[in-house]
């Protein structure tokens, strides 16, 4: 196996999508790949997920425009799944998903099995903690490997290195952070029986936790030196938004976005982000960092709870973690992705928060830009004209002042 010398390869941009809707907004927005769950074996037990019937028309939306597919199914599965299991891979393989995200080794092996001609990735669910970790998976059929969180650069590096070319590595560049040693975790088994390594996680982490000594029940003491107690196992969210050129330099291949769960404003906002950032550091580096503090600041309009660089530059410390809240930072607010535009130029989409006649709304561009527009009015599809919109999830049809504005484009609104 030949393991030096090797051309370096633009990065994957490998972006979440827990509806068919975000999958269609992850690859609008510049998504090189999309990773979703279908609706058994997959992580996120609690997230939409897909019917075979979306999953194949996200693949075929995915595919006519050039980029891939992954499907995960990396659960750590029991005896009585794995039957079923070669079930939902036949099934999988009539609508040709281009890998399969897999972590227990019974799996990927009824995988190997059933779908002769698909990639299988090994989550970052199996520990994936060094070189000769990637060449097993590799000699067993594995295309690709993500790391696990805990990994620094340097490691990662090394990695590269030390196993072969064609040989790929993926890491998380960004989103939430388990506390759990690569995601697994027992807490939520224990405290509601839901299974974090089956896909229901209930994420006790972000609880508030005080101690109680033996000898003294019912005592309470806080963990740490604060009167309400901590959320001493909330992690910060992971980003490398500064930190594209190091990560190319390392020799991933696939820059992978947590979020499954998160909504089409979250994987806009993310994805257009990392991409021009990618684009302008593999066009020159000069103009990457000339452009680094406009990346933070559109970095800034998604959902997070403050940021960390996790494990990428050595071992983390107190300043990763949130001692006093599990509040997220939200400076902007989804309000809806365009569905259509009439004649009028009047905009019709489903509302998914609160905004007034008047409101001044930012409209994201693909291309990335931002237009800005105050609503001149509001109404329901019967033509009822109101003030504001109020509830969640209605149909509506708005008027904005003159903008560019297409089918497609994410709506959203600064926090007020």
């Amino acid at each position: 196996m030949e393991f030096s010398n090797r051309k370096k390869r633009a990065p994957e941009l490998l972006v979440p999508a827990g509806s068919l809707d975000v999958l269609k907004t992850a690859v609008n927005y510049g998504a090189d790949a999309v990773y979703i769950g279908g609706e058994a074996f997959g992580l996120r037990a609690k997230a939409k997920n897909f019917s075979f019937e979306d999953m194949a028309e996200g693949i075929s939306y995915a595919h006519e425009r050039g980029k891939r597919v992954f499907v995960t199914a990396n659960i750590l599965a029991h005896n009585d799944d794995l039957e079923e299991a070669g079930r939902y891979f036949r099934r999988l393989g009539q609508i040709s998903p281009d890998a399969l995200i897999i972590s227990d080794p019974g799996m990927f092996m009824t995988a190997r099995k059933e779908l002769k001609d698909i990639e299988i990735h090994v989550s970052t669910q199996a520990n994936n903690t060094n070189y000769a970790t990637y060449n097993f998976w590799w000699q067993l059929g594995a295309k690709r490997v993500v790391c696990a969180r805990e990994l620094s650069l340097d490691e990662i590096t090394y990695i590269r290195n030390n196993i072969p070319q064609e040989m790929e590595i993926e890491a998380f560049i960004h989103g939430a952070m388990c506390m759990a040693y690569s995601g697994r975790c027992l807490l939520s088994n224990y405290f509601t029986g839901r299974d974090a390594n089956r896909g229901e996680c209930t994420h006790p982490c972000r609880w508030k936790y005080s101690v109680v000594e033996e000898t003294r029940p019912g005592e309470v003491m806080p963990v740490y030196e604060n009167e309400r107690g901590t959320y001493i196992f909330n992690s910060k969210d992971l980003c490398m938004i500064e930190h594209i050129p190091q990560l190319i330099a390392a020799g991933i291949d696939s820059f992978k976005i947590e979020g499954r769960m998160k909504t089409a404003l979250y994987v806009a906002t993310v994805a257009r982000t990392y991409r021009n950032a990618i684009d302008d550091c593999l066009k020159d580096e000069k103009i990457y960092k000339k452009n680094l503090e406009h990346y933070k600041s559109e970095i800034g309009k998604c959902t997070y709870r403050e940021f960390t660089t996790g494990f990428f530059f050595g071992k983390s410390d107190k300043d990763t973690q949130i001692y006093d809240s599990n509040t997220y930072v939200q400076n902007y607010i989804y309000i809806g992705t365009v569905d259509n535009i009439d004649k009028d130029g009047k905009l019709y989409f489903e509302q998914k928060n609160r905004f007034f006649r008047g409101d001044i709304l930012e409209i994201m561009k693909t291309d990335g830009r931002n237009e800005s527009a105050a609503v001149i009015s509001i109404s329901d599809t019967e033509g009822n004209f109101q003030e504001s919109a109020p509830h969640p999830k209605q149909r509506l049809i708005v008027e904005l002042e003159s903008c560019d504005i297409s089918p497609g484009d994410v709506i959203r609104m600064k926090a007020k």
